[in-house]
């Protein structure tokens, strides 16, 4: 029975590989995600943010790895001299990856030979700095005797801990495969296949071999791939090799997630980055191997995650010190961290899950994290990011176009041309129907090749209207009724909407309303179609008031605001006058939709509110005011000031008195 498991397994394999990239790296799950390159996305607000990508963010990181030295690091490296400083951090070689990643998908999308050119001529300089044995690690070639101060003195020696060694073998699989997959070119694939079989040969069980793991882990979803690409299984042996070793060597702290063995974790702990690409490696081998060990320990992990750790943006990590998991219910605000990155990670993790069990909850913590969590890490023109997203400032906190530890701009040159590969998943002749955004796609359902176009303005309007432009046939369409219109902030009841009000969504097959139940999140729609079919689906978007669990306790007495699936703030530049930590609702307040636009097109919201002050003699004094919000995302495009999400409907909690001192970036001056 395992046999015939794996069998199909890889015959699954087999006939993904020839559906693109973003399948690729799923094969092997139940459900099969419609790649990104058989969508075009034609206007709204993901062609805005796309657009943003391709013509700012992708070639300013491209332009700050050469003001920075990182193709400078591979110069040298070709050259090693015991004089040359090895400054920088021991990863900044994986910027030039992803960001060679990130253009490949814009290939695969948008041919552009002179971009191709460019990164040709990037790779030729990578290539020419790896060892003979295959070993590319710039932080220890260009200087032999005199490494990074994390490399340690030999190969190896400090991988598990911030050598950082397989973290960019991991980051030059993921990129190189993307290369391949757009240009047929095997030169940036050679190069990883390279370094991944001087790895393979160096480290696993057999007799002369090191037992090693990642310190930051993504070489198990990246070799994962590396056996998609090539069908050599050694690669898929060395990720389940690391995986299952996690805990048996010198490295057992929680920080790591190497506290206990893999299959045993039960909890979200430590650095929150590498904890959710190591719960994507296990997925990813997990639907390769049949480990279901693997997925009943991910589930496990997802329940404490979505039910303890989980801010209301879909954000995780809570804290600074060791960029982390906090505590169950530790969800500070103002000093939270929320790194992009781990955003990024919450993404591939909910995706993942999904795949595996068909439930809608994945795509609504999915949903949360993306336009939330993931978009406030980059600014609306693609050419400022932050590193950690607070829900709360002070001041002092702003966007920059780099940092020295430049992770998050170049994870986000990856992540954001491969989103639309999200939309649309199949199995079998269903179709799910799981994101919102202008644009059309090419689908494989069944046996028959369907074409769909889909018109709407999400996420600042709930109509979608989903036209079937080619193909016909009996299946089922799936579309997914987010939690937020079914009255569900998110799994779990971390939150709950405390407005009493009743949302609603309807849909309609040619312009007749279509009665049905929800299963899973998904509204079925299964009959035979025939070209010209619309299906117009309609999502209430009543702004609504969210309270957090009290065991939260920086939420106390505070109330949110949400519209769809975007979480609003104040911030200071639409509210001249007011002191937004003076700022007290009222039990029930009248929230209204603004003509008047946020950044980046959205709606304001407004409130009545009361001020809070002490007039001369001490004496507490109350104005009326009214509340400006926008979409959390367009926070920090506008300058430095005051910002928040979690508002007070409680006198104690507001912030009377000089404002907190938090909030801030400073820590990011590494």
């Amino acid at each position: 029975m395992k046999r015939d498991m794996k069998t199909m397994l890889v015959t699954c394999m087999c006939a993904v590989l020839s559906v693109g990239l973003q399948a690729q790296n799923q094969a092997g799950y139940p459900i099969t995600p419609v790649p990104f390159t058989a969508t075009h996305v034609s206007g709204g607000f993901w062609k805005q943010r796309l657009d943003a990508c391709r013509d700012v963010t992708i070639p300013l990181a491209f332009s700050k790895c050469e003001e920075s030295g990182r193709y400078e690091n591979f110069v040298r490296a070709q050259h090693p001299c015991d004089t040359f400083t090895v400054g920088g951090f021991s990863f900044d070689d994986t910027d030039v990856y992803k960001t060679i990643e990130g253009a490949s998908y814009l290939l695969q999308t948008y041919p552009d030979k002179k971009l191709e050119s460019y990164i040709d001529s990037v790779l030729n300089i990578v290539a020419k700095a790896q060892e003979p044995d295959g070993y590319l690690y710039t932080a220890r070639t260009m200087n032999p005797k005199h490494p990074h101060a994390w490399a340690g003195s030999k190969r190896w020696e400090k991988v598990e801990e911030l050598s950082h060694e397989f973290y960019n073998l991991g980051h030059m699989i993921e990129g190189a495969v993307a290369h391949y997959q757009a240009t047929g070119k095997r030169n940036f694939l050679d190069i990883a296949i390279r370094y991944a079989d001087c790895v393979c040969k160096a480290i696993g069980p057999d007799e002369g071999q090191l037992v090693r793991v990642p310190g930051h882990q993504i070489a198990e979803m990246a070799l994962a791939k590396l056996y998609l690409v090539t069908g050599d299984k050694k690669y898929l042996d060395e990720a389940k090799f690391f995986l299952d070793k996690r805990g048996y060597t010198s490295r057992k702290d929680a920080y790591s997630q190497a506290h206990k063995p893999v299959v045993q974790q039960d909890e979200a702990v430590g650095h929150a980055v590498r904890a959710t690409y190591m719960y994507s490696g296990m997925a990813d081998v997990a639907a390769l191997t049949g480990d279901t060990a693997y997925v009943h320990a991910i589930d496990r992990i997802w329940d404490n995650i979505v039910g303890k750790k989980l801010y209301l943006t879909g954000g995780i990590g809570a804290t600074a010190h060791g960029e982390a998991f906090g505590a169950n219910y530790e969800l500070p605000n103002a000093t939270a961290y929320c790194e992009t990155c781990a955003a990024i990670g919450n993404v591939y993790v909910n995706h993942r899950l999904f795949l595996f069990h068909g439930d809608a909850k994945y795509y609504d913590v999915l949903e949360r994290s993306l336009y939330n969590g993931v978009l406030s890490g980059i600014s609306l023109d693609g050419g400022r990011f932050f590193y950690p997203n607070p829900l709360e400032s002070a001041g002092g906190y702003e966007r920059k176009a780099w940092f020295g530890c430049a992770c998050c701009p170049s994870n986000l040159c990856r992540f954001l041309p491969s989103v639309p590969g999200y939309m649309y998943a199949t199995r079998g002749d269903s179709l799910y129907v799981n994101l919102f955004m202008e644009g059309t796609s090419e689908i494989q359902v069944g046996k028959r090749k369907i074409s769909i176009r889909q018109q709407t303005a999400y996420p600042f309007d709930g109509n979608i209207r989903l036209t079937l432009q080619k193909g016909s046939g009996e299946f089922v369409w799936k579309v997914r009724v987010p939690g937020w219109t079914r009255g569900e902030v998110v799994p779990g009841g971390l939150y709950r909407f405390a407005d009493g009000k009743q949302t609603s969504y309807s849909v309609k097959v040619n312009g007749e309303k279509v009665e049905g139940s929800i299963e899973k999140g998904y509204f079925s729609i299964s009959r035979r179609w025939k070209k010209g079919d619309v299906v117009e689906v309609s999502f209430d978007m009543t702004p609504r008031l969210v309270l957090a669990d009290e065991k939260v306790e920086a939420d106390r007495g505070m109330l949110a605001i949400e519209r769809g699936p975007l979480v609003y703030c104040a911030e200071w530049c639409d509210n001249q006058g007011i002191d937004l930590f003076s700022v007290l609702l009222p039990r029930k307040p009248k929230l209204e939709i603004m003509d008047e636009k946020a950044p980046g097109g959205a709606q304001m919201i407004s409130a009545g509110v009361q001020t809070l002050s002490y007039d001369a003699e001490g004496k507490l004094h109350a104005s009326d005011a009214v509340l400006k919000l926008i979409p959390y995302y367009a926070w920090a495009n506008r300058g430095e000031g005051k910002m928040m999400v979690w508002l007070p409907y409680e006198a104690g909690a507001v912030h009377l008195g000089p404002a907190l001192g938090v909030g801030t970036n400073e820590f990011l001056d590494k």
